[in-house]
């Protein structure tokens, strides 16, 4: 892992120090400039968890990724700049209130005053903060405030907004290798079960709130206003190229 070009990769200032105020800025510039997304599971292109593969991927090739190529990659940077972080498994709790495939999302917990939450791979959910697990709230500044509960060993994830709170995912803090996820992340190609299998999702952080393209459907959230529109297939091959700066070979 080439550390200056990772950093280049999504527009981060040069390493200062290891603190707080750093890793927010980190996590807050990997989420305006790579953005979370499938392509790659819906065309059928194999996944591999190796880091030099996901390296070429996010930052030579300019791509984005799913959690554990995100939080992946991320983790080794931290660790790189001096960071005590490592992965960790979550299990994600579904908007039906189902639980999803056990300790198949993978997360980062740093620890520095304390043991901090980070995340740059949930997709349109992802806090744009570390959040302590602590039980303190945090807001992301565009309407969502983020707190960690602990539930007997294991800590949930939980997201407020003016018009729901809900649990995003609960999970461990034993530490994890990015091999641990393998299962995970083959489910996640194949399985009809997976949220990734049924059509391309692309998600990025904006200043404002957020831009995401679901199948030929373009949402943009800016705080309290959203606008939605279906483009053509022509529109979606542009909007991929001008708002998510990936470019497609086919």
């Amino acid at each position: 892992m080439k550390i200056d070009d990772y950093l280049t990769r999504f527009e981060a200032l040069p390493f200062k120090d290891v603190s707080l105020d750093y890793l927010a800025k980190l996590q807050y510039w990997h989420l305006r400039h790579i953005p979370f997304e499938n392509l790659d599971v819906m065309r059928k292109v194999p996944i591999y968890l190796n880091v030099d593969t996901i390296y070429t991927k996010i930052v030579t090739h300019k791509r984005g990724g799913y959690c554990y190529e995100l939080n992946g990659l991320f983790q080794k940077l931290l660790t790189k700049l001096g960071y005590d972080a490592h992965l960790i498994a979550a299990t994600v709790l579904k908007p039906s209130g189902e639980w999803a495939k056990a300790d198949t999302h993978a997360a980062i917990l740093v620890n520095l005053d304390g043991p901090y939450l980070v995340d740059v791979g949930f997709g349109a959910a992802t806090p744009r903060v570390p959040i302590p697990l602590d039980g303190s709230a945090q807001s992301d500044g565009v309407g969502a405030i983020y707190r960690v509960q602990q539930v007997d060993t294991h800590y949930d994830l939980i997201r407020k907004t003016e018009t729901s709170e809900r649990t995003l995912y609960r999970f461990g803090i034993a530490k994890k290798s990015l091999i641990d996820f393998h299962e995970g992340c083959v489910y996640n190609q194949v399985s009809k079960e997976s949220t990734f299998t049924h059509k391309d999702i692309i998600t990025i952080t904006t200043s404002d709130g957020r831009i995401t393209l679901s199948d030929n459907v373009l949402t943009k959230v800016q705080k309290d206003t959203t606008e939605t529109v279906t483009l053509s297939e022509e529109e979606k091959k542009a909007t991929l190229e001008t708002i998510f700066d990936i470019h497609l070979s086919t």
